[in-house]
This record gives structure tokens, sequence and C-alpha cells, in this order.
């Protein structure tokens, strides 16, 4: 999409609320999964086992990943780059979460489950990476599939839904009058990936901003979850859940670590994936330990 005719004002208007609505409905995906896989509907998951809450929106986010973020990322942005930042970095990203992953393996370990807390981030992990995978796979399938059903594919399609008007770009700022600061942080941070460290930009192959935004996040919600044992009020754990829940949840993302992670692998330097992956969860589980658990453990809060 040329955006070069649009006014920056616009233009920056149209990505922020882009990110919006879809952040939002990532939240609220979510939680519907959260509700529909956990103890009070089908029971697969829970918060005393390695399958984690969250384990479910982990995998359905990678593996659409796989399908927006990378086969038909080129489509989507051709239509409208602000819609692919809102599928990707607002849906995608706020349908997964990093930190309610980190958190629940804070909890297990506080309680002496130390072995299912290692499992359930080696299990994450895997299962995360290859639905990201089959998401890339079976796009892929969808893809030829189309081009032969049809004889043209979308990209010899797309043309006619193309967005590069102002009046286009208007309408829809008007619909999409909506805040999300999590999801907000999280796309200017995206800004640190590929630029390295200092003038000389070393190490420009890790991605700092997805591990700032992913172990911060980590350490905010064992925050939280502290101030909710230590003042233990109702109006505080409502406050706190609703900012770990949304805020959190929109800041930290599995898919983006996914498609980084897979991205590696398949470099030249494999080395670089699980390095990365390491850091990331032992950087954050090391300072939800110390934020969290060890509080925990002394003050003796139930």
């Amino acid at each position: 999409m040329n955006t070069k005719n649009i006014p920056k004002l616009l233009e920056y208007g149209s990505c922020m609320t882009h990110l919006d609505f879809f952040g939002i409905l990532g939240v609220l995906t979510r939680y519907l999964l959260e509700k529909l896989f956990g103890p009070g509907v089908a029971g697969v998951t829970s918060d005393q086992t390695i399958l984690y809450l969250d384990l479910p929106s982990n995998m359905i986010g990678s593996f659409l990943m796989g399908w927006c973020g990378v086969v038909f990322k080129a489509d989507i942005s051709y239509v409208s780059d602000f819609l692919a930042i809102g599928l990707t970095t607002g849906y995608l990203g706020s349908l997964t979460t990093f930190s309610g992953w980190n958190q629940k393996m804070l909890e297990l370990s506080v309680e002496g489950h130390w072995v299912f807390a290692g499992l359930g981030f080696l299990i994450g992990l895997f299962l995360a990476a290859y639905s990201f995978i089959f998401g890339v796979e079976t796009s892929k399938c969808f893809s030829k599939l189309l081009v032969r059903s049809l004889g043209f594919g979308i990209a010899s399609s797309r043309k006619s839904w193309r967005v590069d008007s102002h009046k286009h770009h208007l309408a829809v700022l008007a619909v999409l009058l909506l805040l999300l600061a999590g999801v907000w942080v999280r796309w200017f941070l995206a800004r640190l990936n590929g630029r390295g460290l200092g003038k000389t930009g070393l190490l420009k192959w890790v991605p700092f901003g997805t591990l700032i935004a992913n172990v911060s996040a980590a350490c905010i919600m064992a925050a939280l979850a502290t101030v909710k044992k230590a003042v233990n009020t109702k109006t505080c754990d409502t406050v706190a859940t609703g900012m770990q829940f949304g805020f959190l949840g929109c800041l930290s993302t599995v898919s983006t670590f996914i498609a980084e992670f897979h991205a590696m692998r398949e470099s030249k330097h494999p080395w670089r994936a699980y390095f990365y992956a390491i850091v990331t969860i032992c950087a954050s589980f090391c300072l939800g330990t110390l934020i969290y658990s060890v509080p925990v453990w002394a003050k003796g809060y139930k």
C-alpha cells in the first residue's frame, strides 16, 4: 500500500487505531478460549497442571501467525499495511501472552512443583513452535489449492481490495476509536528489533524489542501477583487482574516470539533460536522468582 500521499497524522492515527481494535479482539478471544478450555467447560487446562490456561490461545495464535505473518503477509500488506500490523502485532500479539505463561510456571514452582514448571516451559515452547510450523504448511497448501481450483491466487485479485485513499482511511479511523496501551508499547518496542546494542549494532540478530516486552511484562505480572497476595482485597484483585490480563497480556507475546524463534532456527545459525528462547525464559523465570516466589516463601502468603 502506498502511504506516501497520506498525511503523517492520519497514517499514525490509522496505525494506532488498528492496533487498538485488533488488540481488544485478541484479548476477548484469549478470554473466551481460557473459559472454553478451562475447568468450567472442557476441563483441558487448569492452574494446577503443565497445561496452563493460556496454552490454547498461544497455540492458536502461533498457528494463525503462520498464516497472517508469513505466507499471506505480503498479500495482506498489499491491501493495507495497517491491516497487516493490526492482525499480527495487534490481534495475534494480544491473543498470545508470554507473561501469563511465565506467571503460571512461577505459581507452580512456588507450590513446590518444579518439575511441572520445567516441563511447562518445554511443552509450551514445543506446542507453540509446531503450531506455527503447522500454520505455515497448511497456509501454503491452501494457497496452492486456491490457485488450482480458481485459476488465480490472492495476489492477482487483491487490487480491488486496496485501501489507499484519504476517505477510506478516515472511515476506518472513525470506526476504530479504542485504546490499548499494551499493544502500543509493544509496537514501539518492536522498533528496537534488528538494531543491536550500541553504535556498532552488536548482536543485531537478537530481537531486543520483543525480548524487553516479554521479560518486562513477566516481571510486572509477577509484581502484581505479589501485590495481590500482600493486600488481599477484592478491589486490589480486580484492578491487578485487569492489568495482568489486559495490559500485560497484550504487552507480551508468544506468536511473535515463536515466529522469531522459527526464523532463527531456519537460518544459517540455528543455535541462535535456542539461545534466544533460553535467555527469554530464564530471565523471565529468574526475575519472576525474585519478585514473586521469594516474597511468597518469606511471608508465607497463601
